[in-house]
């Protein structure tokens, strides 16, 4: 699977859920409008993909509201006053959380910006029949920029 077959994926999953992938490119990327395959190519070219993915209007359409997400809370270690009074350390483990809410998009786009690689990311929310393996995922994410 290369970089553009991967976006296309990417942008249909958000046109379902009501992104309108023409006015976002001609209005956010003020380029002309050919179609929707050469807009795809535009965007896998020189990394321009970034604006589209790290875009409120993407992520709010890609990732639906109420929309079922499950995350990683990470380990918490803070000060605060015990019963005593005295000044301690409090260290909270790590757990797993399962939410919906409306703004999941946001939560999203802060785990992405985080990520080493936006596209890996993404790919973990896409719906698709099968799994590309290992090689195929590192194959698109190898790609040559120009």
């Amino acid at each position: 699977m290369t970089r553009v077959e991967l976006l296309q994926l990417l942008v249909g999953q958000a046109r379902t859920n009501g992104f309108e992938f023409r006015r976002w490119y001609v209005g956010k990327l003020g380029l002309p409008w050919q179609n929707a395959r050469h807009a795809v190519e535009m965007l896998a070219a020189e990394r321009r993909y970034y604006a589209l993915l790290f875009s409120h209007e993407f992520a709010s359409s890609f990732w639906k509201p109420g929309q079922l997400m499950t995350f990683q809370v990470p380990m918490q270690s803070f000060t605060r006053r015990m019963k005593d009074g005295s000044i301690g350390t409090v260290q909270r483990k790590g757990y797993t959380r399962r939410s919906a809410r409306e703004d999941a998009w946001l939560y999203h786009l802060k785990e992405m910006a985080a990520a080493e690689e936006p596209l890996r990311y993404m790919r973990r929310y896409l719906r698709v029949e099968d799994d590309l393996e290992e090689e195929e995922v590192e194959s698109v994410l190898g790609e040559s920029e120009g």
